[in-house]
């Protein structure tokens, strides 16, 4: 006869319970959502205003990064997990940003 061997069944880590319960409630999820409503309302409305390129782009550039973040830090849970996933992040972001910067200012956008 061949040996069967027993599997048994995995138990659930004791921190499970306790990683459930740091994460927000679907209320602090439609606030997030209102909030992100409301940059993304603030960045058409800017867009639709006579402002120079100057002040506009950097405004918008900022409400990207605001909302940017929020949505990493609640709707990816970057805020409850590992710092190193946020590092990522950051590290994309900050890359994305310097080369953004490169393009506009080799276009010249600031001084129109």
């Amino acid at each position: 006869m061949a040996l069967e061997e027993r599997v048994e069944p995995a138990e659930a880590p004791a921190s499970a319970g306790a990683h459930a319960a740091g994460h927000p409630s679907p209320k602090e999820y439609v606030r997030i959502g209102l909030i992100l409503f409301v940059l993304t309302a603030l960045e058409i409305a800017a867009s639709y205003t006579k402002v120079s390129g100057a002040v506009l782009i950097p405004t918008l550039f900022v409400l990207a990064i605001v909302k940017f973040a929020l949505v990493v830090l609640w709707f990816m849970h970057l805020k409850f997990d590992d710092r190193r996933y946020a590092r990522f992040f950051v590290m994309g972001l900050a890359g994305a940003s310097i080369l953004y910067l490169i393009v506009l200012i080799s276009f010249r956008v600031f001084l129109r």
